[in-house]
């Protein structure tokens, strides 16, 4: 399972859905639906309709890859932190019944508030 701990990981930006391989759309269900897609220099994470799916990618050429889904129905508490003045980045934080606290970090004005929107949604 990924570290979440190790915020350094985690400075996400915005991407196409074609950054993120062909694996993850083979771990998507049947009428599973990406919602967003964000990357760091080789990690990335996806919300889809139904979860979060992070993905570590390991080992110099990458070809290693550590996926971890979080169902959203498994989620007890969220929290989101929007950008400010001197802070342009954005948080998330989400806590997982049976697995803990997971944070992501995001560079920039990232539709944070969106993320919440979608997580609310799906959650709640």
């Amino acid at each position: 399972m990924i570290d979440f701990e190790n915020g350094a990981l985690w400075k996400l930006r915005k991407c196409d859905e074609s950054a993120i391989g062909k694996n993850l759309r083979l771990l998507l269900i049947e009428g599973e639906q990406i919602i967003g897609a964000y990357k760091s220099v080789r990690d990335f994470v996806v919300f889809t309709d139904r979860r979060v799916i992070a993905c570590n990618v390991q080992g110099i050429t990458g070809k290693k890859q550590d996926y971890t889904s979080m169902p959203y129905k498994k989620i007890s508490v969220f929290s989101i932190e929007t950008s400010g003045t001197f802070d342009l980045d954005c948080e998330l934080e989400m806590y997982f019944s049976g697995a803990g606290k997971v944070k992501f970090e995001f560079l920039g004005d990232n539709e944070i508030l969106q993320i919440g929107q979608c997580i609310s949604k799906y959650a709640l």
